[in-house]
């Protein structure tokens, strides 16, 4: 077998990996997936919301997900690894699956967009963005937008500081697709730049002095001639 078919299979299997993992912790709120591949065999991270409801009670659950995943895409000796997802509002895939809920409870898209891009900016991101596609009026397909903050489309900063989600609703006229992007609340960007070594001290407090009076300076001096003004002719 060549080298790229091995590729292609591999991540051919990902995506269906990812696909079985999603409707199975769909109870659990699915918020991300990672496979690595290690001596022992191969580790899968689930990121979940409420991560006792996929476990189950003493592990059964977890054990019988793990002898599926092994027998239906054939990995080797798989570690299923459940971790909570401490903030919600600032995981792109699990937003995504609450709005696409939403979505199919019965709310107007613009109202949905707008409440999600104010919730996860509350919830200290540096941007987001909402796209809704599909049949959201009438019979023709459209494409909304909903953004607020700082989005980045390419390069490296969307690699190290970008999180992306999808997920479908399912209406009546048809399936709405929901992505939504989300930048990090502590995302460093190329261009903020920091000088190192260079301390910005405040401005020194201006001195006050106190007032210049005639009485208290020595008489016959110039200053207290000047305050004193001309005199009057004789």
């Amino acid at each position: 077998m060549s080298a790229e078919r091995k590729v292609i299979e591999e991540a051919t299997r990902r995506v269906l990996l990812k696909d079985y993992l999603v409707g199975e912790s769909a109870r659990a709120g699915f918020g991300g997936l990672d496979i690595q591949r290690t001596p022992m065999g191969t580790r899968v991270t689930l990121i979940c919301e409420r991560p006792g409801i996929l476990i189950g009670r003493r592990g059964e659950l977890i054990k019988r997900l793990t002898e599926d995943i092994q027998a239906r895409f054939k990995l080797d000796n798989p570690q299923i690894e459940v971790q909570e997802e401490r903030n919600p509002s600032l995981n792109a895939q699990l937003m995504a699956e609450k709005l696409a809920s939403t979505l199919e409870r019965g709310w107007h898209f613009r109202r949905a967009g707008h409440s999600t891009v104010r919730r996860i900016m509350e919830s200290g991101a540096r941007g987001c963005q909402v796209i809704l596609s599909g049949k959201l009026t009438g019979e023709r397909h459209r494409t909304e937008r909903f953004k607020a903050g700082t989005i980045k489309y390419c390069g490296e900063a969307v690699h190290l500081w970008m999180g992306k989600g999808f997920y479908q609703a399912r209406l009546k006229p048809g399936v709405i697709g929901v992505n939504v992007w989300i930048m990090r609340s502590n995302a460093k960007l190329p261009d903020e730049i920091k000088v190192k070594g260079v301390e910005t001290r405040p401005a020194p407090a201006p001195i006050e002095l106190p007032p210049l009076e005639g009485a208290d300076l020595p008489p016959g001096s110039a200053v207290a001639a000047a305050l004193a003004g001309p005199e009057a002719p004789t």
